[in-house]
């Protein structure tokens, strides 16, 4: 059991606990070029979230890790078989329950730990804001916590080499041989607000890529992934433990 996992965690031991945040992992259920799992968004926040919180369980802070939501905004993939959508404003109802559930018990802060580049939070935690001012909400993109060019030749936006170096470390067993896989090859907008990203919009992923990865995955490796993800989680580790140390009105200086 580990007791800053709520799914494996019991009552006896919640109810001995003062919690100082909540994490809470957001991924997607999509398709990652073909020798990737769909549930790939998933199993890296999984991992990176409890090992983040028993970093900083180890340094004397209290997060307790919620159950990861694994259903994505997809709204770009509706003709990929089985893309999960799950659309912004249902997100928003859905943090609305959770964090009325964390207010009532008293947990002051959330961390959105997201892991799939088409969630977004950041209307929806001003809108939380409003309805729950005690409960101070934030998002990060937990594979931006820590460089990626010092450790893959081409990183990738999706199902490159980096998520695909991660998932070997992580779960080995559902990765396809390399070979399998597509070489990510994606195309760009156009219009160059777009290509230089000034300017914002949802990419349609058909239309973009053939095999739906975005990034060439041949060169990952396991040892690399277990380098970047250790890395990551040491910075979140490191922010969870300082949010931890904070009341909510010692946040500015």
């Amino acid at each position: 059991m580990r007791p800053y996992i709520l799914a494996e965690t019991n009552w006896k031991e919640v109810k001995s606990q003062k919690y100082s945040l909540a994490v809470l992992p957001w991924g997607a259920t999509e398709a990652h070029n073909y020798h990737l799992p769909y549930a790939t968004d998933n199993i890296q926040c999984d991992f990176i979230a409890a090992r983040s919180a028993e970093i900083a369980w180890e340094q004397g802070a209290r997060p307790i890790v919620l159950p990861t939501v694994p259903f994505g905004v997809n709204s770009g993939q509706m003709d990929i078989p089985l893309c999960l959508n799950m659309n912004p404003s249902t997100q928003l109802a859905l943090l609305m329950d959770l964090v009325q559930v964390l207010a009532n018990h008293d947990i002051d802060k959330l961390v959105i730990l997201n892991g799939h580049g088409g969630n977004n939070f950041k209307s929806m935690i001003r809108e939380l804001s409003v309805h729950y001012p005690e409960v101070f909400v934030c998002s990060l993109n937990w594979f931006q916590a820590s460089p990626q060019d010092d450790i893959f030749a081409e990183p990738g936006d999706h199902a490159g080499e980096m998520e695909t170096s991660c998932i070997m470390h992580i779960a080995p067993q559902w990765v396809l041989d390399l070979s399998e896989a597509g070489n990510g090859a994606a195309k760009r907008f156009k219009p160059e607000g777009l290509r230089k990203g000034w300017v914002t919009a949802q990419r349609a992923w058909t239309q973009v890529t053939e095999d739906t990865g975005v990034g060439n995955p041949k060169q990952a490796t396991a040892e690399k992934g277990e380098i970047y993800l250790e890395q990551s989680a040491q910075e979140i580790a490191k922010f969870l433990v300082e949010m931890s140390s904070l009341k909510n009105h010692q946040l500015y200086h």
